[in-house]
């Protein structure tokens, strides 16, 4: 089973950018999307996805966050949100069931210049990891998507000049923490550790892309109950179409 996740900046934009020759030469059986800035009504999908089972969480506000997943299969259950009020206005969590496992479609909110939403990231992290937790109660969980936050130095390119920046604050790395020790994996890491140079997300400015000056930022992260099944984790930096590029984890 091959499974996809990919924040692509606005799904109306991406369309426009190859996604669909994507689709084609990657053939993921699940897809995972972030950013969409779009209610369903507003997108023409291509036919590519015609057969596939399609469920959207989207943000109130129009243009603005939002997630989908596209399944070939049907999944159990769906829900969107974490059941919390203030949290869930925003479009940026979906959770499908499915006989094995729940997964769990994630855009993460950015802490924002200046840090100014710092605080209520950090309510974010701990409502989000506990409703990882209760998900696992029930069945392993596989949680993917943009976490907005590069876990370690060798994360980015220039940790230095990043030190407090968001997504790069000793914060941020905590929520992360919190996360490997409640004991979900880093499936990228768990096959390629220490490896570096190896990053999702590139600012548009100063051709960072090209340099390779990036973070990883986008994660699939598996219950180690899981982890035993994962036999690939894989980042596709050569696609293009956002700023990010799409990560992948296979099952057995």
């Amino acid at each position: 089973m091959k499974l996809h996740s990919w924040n692509v900046n606005g799904i109306r934009a991406t369309l426009g950018k190859g996604f669909e020759n994507y689709l084609l030469l990657h053939r993921p059986d699940l897809l995972l999307i972030q950013e969409t800035k779009a209610h369903p009504d507003q997108v023409q999908l291509p036919d590519s996805l015609s057969d596939w089972s399609v469920h959207w969480n989207s943000a109130e506000r129009k243009g603005y966050s939002g997630v989908a997943t596209f399944t070939r299969e049907q999944p159990l259950n769906v829900t969107r949100g974490l059941g919390i009020a203030e949290h869930d206005t925003e479009g940026r969590v979906l959770t499908l069931e499915f006989p094995d496992f729940h997964l769990v479609n994630v855009y993460t909110p950015n802490s924002q210049d200046g840090l100014r939403r710092l605080d209520y990231r950090q309510e974010w992290d701990r409502a989000f990891l506990a409703h990882m937790r209760k998900l696992e109660k029930e069945k392993p969980v596989i949680f993917a998507g943009d976490l907005n936050v590069a876990h370690t130095e060798i994360d980015l390119a220039r940790p230095r000049d990043n030190r407090k920046n968001a997504g790069f604050t000793d914060e941020e790395r905590a929520g992360f923490d919190a996360i490997v020790d409640a004991g979900f994996v880093d499936s990228f890491r768990h096959f390629h550790p220490g490896e570096t140079g190896q990053y999702s997300w590139w600012s548009f400015r100063g051709g960072a892309r090209a340099r390779n000056v990036g973070w990883r930022i986008d994660y699939f992260c598996v219950s180690g109950k899981l982890i035993d099944r994962a036999r690939s984790a894989a980042i596709h930096s050569a696609v293009t179409g956002s700023d990010h590029c799409p990560v992948e984890l296979i099952l057995h």
